[in-house]
């Protein structure tokens, strides 16, 4: 008998009378090469997350603070003119009307070092007129021709009087009632004051600071009213713009408002902040 036809088949592998094609072997391996990849994939996340920082939380509020002040210094001002034929004529007369000015704000109560009167200026003055003249025409006429001159009528002389005082109410009624002296024959015209308030500069810090607080306060009823996170710190704050108006106006400006119109006014601040949560 041939060799070959006596050899008989025997298992293979650990397990007797297993078949050859049933070798779990390599299946063995593939699990184990997918175990490792989760693993390093397990490491490297969990090193990622020991590495990259948690995100911070934050909250921005915008914070207001407003307050009505009352003006403590005005700036008023009056201008006088007085007409003449001639420079001298003038100029006597200006004097003799900005005295009589003077005069009316002293017994008003103003204090003669609050009144400013300010340099004179003169101006010749020329009245236009027109004439007609006869100038030569066709045929031996004359046809009329219209021209205008400048003929002279003197002078006019003008001078402010500027008054600066703490008494506001007093220069106030004062700049209403001097008009009176148009009655005498004094040609005057009264401005419209100018309020301001001394001690803004040290408002602003105040205001800037109640701005604030009213931020501050923003932020916790916000994050109280929906159940959040408490604030751990102040990252950043932008102190904003100030304006000064006119009482009740809720005007605004890219730069501000610097209101002069207005005895009473309302001086407004806005802070931007942003806070920093838990």
């Amino acid at each position: 008998m041939d060799p070959m036809e006596m050899t008989s088949e025997k298992p293979v592998g650990n397990g007797a009378g297993v078949p050859r094609w049933l070798d779990l072997r390599p299946l063995g391996l593939i699990a184990f090469s997918i175990a490792m990849v989760w693993s390093i994939s397990i490491l490297a996340g969990t090193w990622k997350s020991v590495r990259v920082k948690p995100e911070v939380r934050t909250i921005k509020v915008i914070g207001s603070a407003k307050k009505r002040i009352i003006s403590d210094l005005i700036e008023w001002s009056a201008s006088i003119e007085a007409r003449a034929p001639d420079r001298t004529a003038a100029y006597k007369l200006l004097r003799e009307h900005t005295e009589k000015a003077v005069a009316f704000l002293q017994a008003q109560g103003i204090k003669a070092a609050e009144i400013q009167p300010s340099s004179a200026t003169f101006e010749e003055e020329f009245d236009t007129v027109e004439e007609v003249k006869q100038v030569p025409g066709p045929n031996n006429t004359t046809v009329p021709m219209k021209a205008e001159k400048k003929v002279f009528k003197g002078f006019v002389t003008r001078q402010a009087i500027v008054v600066r005082s703490s008494d506001v109410a007093r220069v106030e009624k004062a700049s209403r009632e001097i008009t009176g002296l148009l009655e005498q024959g004094v040609s005057i015209a009264s401005d419209a004051p100018s309020y301001f308030y001394t001690k803004l500069g040290e408002l602003k810090v105040e205001m800037l600071a109640a701005a604030g607080k009213d931020a501050r306060a923003r932020a916790d009823n916000i994050l109280r009213s929906t159940g959040g996170a408490e604030i751990k710190k102040l990252r950043s704050t932008n102190m904003g713009i100030i304006n000064v108006n006119p009482a009740n106006s809720t005007e605004t400006n890219a730069e501000g408002n610097n209101d002069h119109t207005s005895f009473e006014k309302d001086i407004i601040t806005i802070v931007r902040a942003e806070y920093e949560l838990e």
